[in-house]
């Protein structure tokens, strides 16, 4: 399996594919070599991307500062950097979902 994790100057990157107008928002797990996300919010004035941050942030335990757009901010490819915690945290929160 291909890894969507990079760690850079103490974050962690992640290559995500987002999946708006969900049931519900949800991490679905890694496919392809990026991480599948599934939200709510429908792609319209950034809502979607609103709700993959809170989405990530609750997944990750992280404070919805520590997850940050890096590029992909009109698209369904987004890369997302998760700041302050370690590339073997999340590797380890990842395995869990399969």
């Amino acid at each position: 399996m291909v890894s969507p994790l990079k760690a850079r100057d103490g974050s962690v990157l992640v290559e995500v594919r987002v999946k708006p107008r969900a049931r519900k928002s949800a991490v679905l797990g890694v496919r392809e070599g990026v991480l599948e996300v599934a939200v709510a919010a429908p792609p319209v004035e950034g809502a979607a991307n609103e709700e993959l941050i809170r989405t990530l942030a609750a997944h990750f335990d992280l404070g919805r500062r520590a997850v940050r757009l890096v590029a992909g901010a009109s698209s369904r490819h987004k890369r997302v950097a998760l700041d302050g915690v370690g590339l073997p945290d999340i590797q380890a929160v990842l395995e869990r979902i399969g």
